[in-house]
């Protein structure tokens, strides 16, 4: 049988509910599992945990809105994390991590082989984190490094950790999607990011949405666009104080280099990565701007945007992304469905 999503959204969970989660994660008949917001016991939540290590099935894992809530369920999540060897995207946005907690992950993280995509958006996050965080950039022996790194609403990170990760960006990650939006960046961080960018090359997409950022940041930008050749798709500058001149030139030379690549046929890694997710910018209100158009997200909790889960089956070609299984609320079961994606307090039908 085709594996199934399990996606159930701020809810609290039974145990039978758990049971039923647990069991199919066993069975290997779960490839998204999304429990955001959901309220659960410590004691279920280590079920889930000892469920998931072993299931080789499962590859995209939402734990957002402070499911992983505490010390202890942090260390679960990391003995889980050191026997799977499935998930490639990892969401834990809205965590109370701090840069104690993601110590305790790190290990894990590090060592997980297939894990390509990290949402630590709004985990309380800061400079020591930030020295974590880059070691898992670069490619090490058969491990490809992140390619997704989502860090919006972070404000305890400073400037000299921002620093860091400009450095291990330009120097030797395979990141091509890099969210900072809701961060106290300023114009100074911004300059550092364009050398980044300027050096890197895989980075597709840069969200600087809200992030203090002025004309100065936008001219610097503009220079590196306009004068060096980049991997580089999409730049989200909303919520700043940049003209809308600015905004439409950059929006412009970036929509031009796309075209060109489009003629040229692109790369053919590109096109691999670009096959399990949707467009990674999007307008938000009239004087939001954008490049390109088309980001599928939703604003997640009080801080930035947290992405669909249902957009980062990376690597899961579009064909496989509705599946004949569904989580039944009503029945409490993994029951056949028609071939679409059901979602608790969705009809049966």
């Amino acid at each position: 049988m085709l594996p199934s999503s399990i996606q159930i959204s701020g809810e609290p969970l039974s145990g039978a509910e758990v049971r039923d989660i647990c069991r199919g994660l066993r069975d290997n008949a779960v490839r998204l599992l999304s429990l955001r917001g959901c309220r659960l016991c410590d004691r279920d939540f280590g079920r889930i945990c000892r469920a998931l290590a072993g299931a080789t099935s499962l590859a995209q894992l939402n734990l957002n809105l402070g499911v992983v809530s505490s010390p202890s369920r942090i260390k679960q999540l990391a003995e889980a994390l050191r026997t799977n060897r499935s998930i490639q995207s990892l969401f834990l946005h809205g965590s109370p991590l701090t840069d104690a907690g993601l110590a305790l992950l790190n290990p894990a993280l590090a060592l997980h082989p297939a894990l390509v995509a990290l949402d630590l958006g709004d985990c309380m996050l800061g400079d020591e984190a930030i020295n974590l965080i880059c070691g898992l950039l670069p490619p090490d022996g058969a491990k490809s490094g992140l390619k997704e790194l989502t860090l919006s609403a972070n404000p305890g990170i400073t400037p000299k950790g921002w620093s860091r990760l400009a450095i291990a960006v330009a120097h030797s990650s395979q990141v091509r999607v890099l969210n900072l939006d809701y961060n106290p960046l300023g114009d100074h961080v911004a300059g550092m990011l364009a050398v980044a960018v300027a050096s890197s090359r895989t980075l597709e997409v840069l969200d600087l949405e809200g992030t203090g950022l002025t004309n100065q940041s936008a001219q610097t930008l503009l220079d590196m666009v306009e004068n060096y050749p980049t991997a580089l798709r999409s730049l989200v500058l909303a919520e700043n104080s940049i003209s809308p001149e600015l905004q439409q030139q950059i929006c412009d030379l970036l929509s031009e280099g796309e075209e060109e690549e489009e003629v040229a046929g692109g790369s053919g890694d590109t096109q691999e990565w670009e096959r399990g997710r949707e467009p990674a910018a999007h307008r938000a209100g009239g004087n939001s701007w954008m490049c390109p158009s088309g980001k599928n997200q939703h604003w997640e909790g009080w801080w930035g945007w947290e992405p669909r889960a249902s957009s980062h089956l990376l690597g899961v070609p579009s064909e496989e992304r509705t599946w004949p299984y569904y989580f039944s609320a009503h029945r409490s079961q993994l029951s056949d469905g028609a071939n679409d994606v059901r979602t608790r307090g969705q009809s049966v039908g």
